[in-house]
């Protein structure tokens, strides 16, 4: 695909459609995507009574992976193959069985192989559920779908 005639728009969708159909995880946690964009992913995903830990909340492991989730499609964005270098996630509030989770990714800094982006979690009344800030890094010539 001559990616020379995308926008950086479809250019954004087209990774997240590579990725996605890729990704068993993110579909295995029943995750929708909002929207995507350079530097940007925004996905939902409700708590199954399977996601609950002890206490009837929701377990931190599946709000981290959905933050992580749209901290991955933001940063692959630009069809440059990026993984994380690190994560730091604060809960704030609980959820629980029934919520819709909505995870928000935005490009903070990006500047040559590094980047850093802030990933905001709320529940379907806008409460903040956690933040966390994802470090980024480039793999050197390396596309997420081919050129």
């Amino acid at each position: 695909m001559d990616t020379t005639a995308l926008t950086p728009q479809q250019i954004a969708e087209q990774v997240r459609d590579t990725m996605f159909a890729n990704d068993q995880a993110s579909r295995g946690l029943g995750m929708a995507f909002i929207e995507v964009g350079p530097g940007r992913a925004t996905l939902t995903m409700t708590v199954r009574a399977d996601m609950l830990n002890g206490f009837a909340i929701i377990h931190g492991g599946f709000v981290t992976t959905l933050a992580d989730s749209a901290f991955a499609f933001a940063c692959n964005s630009y069809n440059e193959q990026t993984v994380a270098s690190g994560i730091s996630v604060d809960f704030i509030a609980p959820a629980r069985e029934g919520d819709v989770l909505t995870a928000t990714a935005r490009e903070v800094a990006l500047s040559g192989r590094t980047g850093v982006y802030d990933i905001t979690v709320t529940n379907q009344h806008g409460a903040t559920i956690a933040v966390m800030r994802g470090k980024s890094y480039r793999l050197k010539g390396r596309a997420v779908f081919p050129q």
